[in-house]
């Protein structure tokens, strides 16, 4: 279990939607690309993620394969 300091805070765009709220974002800084999930808040509000969305994803530095995306900023 990772505490908050250990999160870092990443810009991302979509690029495949997959089930279960899973997606495929790519960082926008260093084009690596990792699998994100939507955060409770995100589904509790029915957010809709689509391909080409900018969104904020936080990702723990002990596992920078996996993500949490926390908010949608832009439509792409």
């Amino acid at each position: 279990m990772s505490s908050k300091s250990d999160l870092i805070e990443i810009k991302c765009i979509v690029v495949q939607a997959l089930r279960n709220t899973n997606f495929i974002v790519e960082d926008l800084e260093t084009k690596c690309q990792f699998t994100a999930y939507a955060s409770g808040k995100v589904r509790k509000n029915r957010i809709r993620i689509c391909v080409n969305d900018i969104v904020s994803v936080e990702v723990s530095a002990s596992d920078p394969n996996n993500g949490r995306i926390k908010y949608r900023m832009k439509q792409g």
